[in-house]
This record gives structure tokens, sequence and C-alpha cells, in this order.
């Protein structure tokens, strides 16, 4: 039996989840979300929790187990409590500015890049080197993140470009000139 999968997912106050075959959307205070399940998961709701089960030891059914009842508690979590990443920028000049509903960084291009959010994702600037994004969906939220530092990933030789908060970027010594020839 799955360990992640065979435990039960608690539904807290003011969220609704509705259970049709193999569709479940979640309502919460922070947006709805939905979800299909494959059909060989079957998710069942008492009121109080949700839980999914699987037909048999299936080497697929087993995996998808677990995924299920990971994707659905994601879920849960987003409409109650939501989810963030926070992004730093380094760099001398480097620097970002909301505009609109997006972001506009300068980090070293000739041009500025624009990135605007998908819909149920919102992006806050509270100073010029940091970015916040925030929203339900979490996989949303992961990939607006990642496509904002993809504009400019950290180089290893001076650190400069944008990371997340507590990113560790390895650092290399760069050349050194060959004395003694």
């Amino acid at each position: 039996m799955s360990r992640i999968g065979k435990q039960p997912i608690a539904i807290p106050a003011g969220v609704k989840i509705a259970v049709n075959g193999g569709n479940v959307k979640v309502e919460g205070p922070k947006g709805k979300l939905e979800l299909t399940a494959h059909p060989n998961m079957k998710v069942e709701s008492d009121g109080k929790t949700l839980k999914v089960t699987r037909p048999d030891d299936n080497r697929q059914n087993r995996a998808l187990h677990g995924l299920t009842r990971a994707l659905i508690n994601n879920m849960v979590v987003g409409v109650t409590t939501g989810y963030s990443k926070k992004l730093k920028i380094e760099g001398v000049g480097f620097q970002v500015a909301a505009k609109g509903k997006g972001v506009e960084l300068t980090v070293g291009y000739a041009n500025r890049i624009v990135h605007n959010p998908p819909e149920g994702i919102t992006v806050a600037v509270p100073d010029p080197t940091t970015i916040i994004v925030t929203g339900a969906d979490k996989q949303k939220v992961g990939q607006f993140a990642a496509e904002i530092r993809a504009s400019r990933k950290p180089e290893p030789y001076k650190g400069k470009g944008v990371r997340y908060e507590n990113e560790v970027v390895r650092r290399k010594e760069g050349k050194s000139f060959a004395a003694g020839k």
C-alpha cells in the first residue's frame, strides 16, 4: 500500500469539495480548482475526509495512487492557504518593476523582459530586487516562477541573475594568469 495514497485528506472548514466520478472540484476562500483523476483511481468523500483507492497492486496503479492523493491535497492546501514563491534579483543595474498585472525585468539585455502571469496568479514587487508570485494552484505558481527565473539564470562566476530566495549558487573561480612561463 502506498504510504501517501492511503492517508485520508482532511477537509477544513470553509472548503467545499464535489466529487463526480473522476472529477474533483475544490472551492475555498482563495479560489476554485479542478482535477480529473485517472479512471483507475476512485475518489470517495464522506463530508469530513477524502479517500483515494486503487483497484489492484499493478505498478501504474501504485504510482497513480500516491500522485492522485498528493494532487488533491495540494488543491485543498491551495484554496485554504495558497502557495507563494519568492525570487531575488542580483547584479548591478538588475531590477524589476510592476507593469500592469505582470512584471518587467531589466536584467542586462538590450530590451526589458515582460512576464504576464496566467489567470489565478498574482505578482507583487515589494522592492526593485524582489518578486513574490502567489496563487492557489501549486503547479501554476511554480511554473510562472520558473519562467521568470529562466529569463536570466544565475551565472556561476559573479552570481548575477534571477534566483529563488533560498537558492544557493555554486561559485566558480575565474581565470588565473600563469606566472613563470
